[in-house]
């Protein structure tokens, strides 16, 4: 019987390589839909619509992120096609919404986070 305190723990560590997937196999559209979710879910924590509400609240880094999400949905919707792209796009103008919402200053029609991309948001 060996000792336990030298024996290594090989069957308790997870196998890395196994879990994690080749980058030259993953899909476009799914690293593009990926990157966009994750866009999305931190520019609605920092609109303030997470649980904590205020505590995570900075339009500030909201506006780059909903500038940065129009700019990556605008330009890959015709890549990835109508039926990845469209739920983006609502994600986006719901974004949007709540971002004017939110905000204490209207921004000008048109001037508003990635409405460069998506033109003027209305409600």
């Amino acid at each position: 019987m060996s000792d336990p305190a030298t024996t290594p723990h090989e069957t308790n560590t997870p196998d890395f390589d196994g879990l994690t997937r080749d980058i030259a196999d993953v899909p476009a559209v799914e690293v593009i839909t990926t990157v966009a979710v994750h866009l999305m879910s931190s520019a609605a924590v920092k609109c303030g619509l997470a649980e904590e509400g205020d505590e995570h609240k900075d339009l500030d880094e909201a506006r780059k992120l909903i500038q940065a999400l129009a700019g990556l949905v605008t330009a890959s919707a015709t890549e990835i096609g109508t039926y990845h792209a469209a739920p983006l796009r609502d994600g986006l103008k719901s974004l949007q919404l709540a971002f004017r919402e939110a905000s204490l200053v209207a921004d000008e029609p048109g001037q508003g986070p990635g409405e460069k991309y998506t033109g003027p948001v209305i409600g």
